[in-house]
């Protein structure tokens, strides 16, 4: 097991590669967590040297301090991962685990406090200390690409929240049937045709949508 490092204020600066009075600055706008006291010495750890190195990847792709509090907050209230995951749930998704600086690698100049709050608020974001975990690899790699394309995030986010109320009606109504004649467990053996059932329904009504458009 890896021991806890702890550092004090001059060394955790020399190693973040910034001043004591930055530090300082950080400290009471609330961008850092207060460090732990023994008695007159603050004590820090590596949570506080990565969400440092994080402050400062978010300056270096052009957010202001004021913005990084904001997403600092939002972080501190987003769910945690065991609220987005849950205890025990089977699931076919990947879970992916990011920094906030990976996270605004793959959305660049659209991770802003509104949004983060939106992707908290659906479920598609948690927090695990200075990490943040995505519930699935697919809609990540999905929302990134629509993002690429020139699609703003908050679209693509209003746009799942949609299509998650579709979704549990969908769920619903396949779970309906199958325990009129089957036993609960068999739900998890049975969802791939579930999926099945949905993908093709959602490729042949697109078809129908197109054909509309010529």
């Amino acid at each position: 097991m890896t021991e806890k490092r702890e550092y004090r204020m001059e060394e955790l600066a020399r190693l973040a590669g910034i001043p004591v009075r930055t530090l300082r600055f950080y400290r009471e706008r609330k961008l850092i967590a207060p460090p732990r006291r023994e008695g007159r010495i603050a004590w820090y750890d590596d949570h506080h040297l990565a969400r440092l190195r994080t402050i400062a990847a978010l300056l270096d792709r052009g957010h202001t301090l004021s913005s990084i509090a904001e997403l600092a907050e939002a972080f501190e209230h987003g769910r945690n991962v065991g609220e987005l995951l849950g205890m025990d749930t089977p699931t076919e998704e990947e879970p992916v685990r990011l920094t906030p600086e990976e996270l605004a690698a793959r959305f660049e100049g659209e991770v802003t406090p509104e949004n983060l709050a939106a992707a908290l608020d659906l479920g598609y974001l948690g927090t695990d200390g200075d990490e943040l975990v995505h519930i699935s690899r697919r809609l990540l790699d999905v929302s990134s690409a629509l993002v690429r394309e020139g699609i703003p995030l908050a679209e693509v986010l209003q746009a799942g929240k949609r299509v998650r109320e579709h979704a549990d009606a969908l769920a619903e109504l396949f779970a309906d049937v199958i325990l009129r004649h089957a036993p609960e467990e068999d739900l998890q053996r049975l969802r791939p045709l579930a999926r099945s059932v949905v993908e093709a329904e959602l490729s042949l009504a697109l078809d129908r949508r197109m054909r509309k458009r010529n």
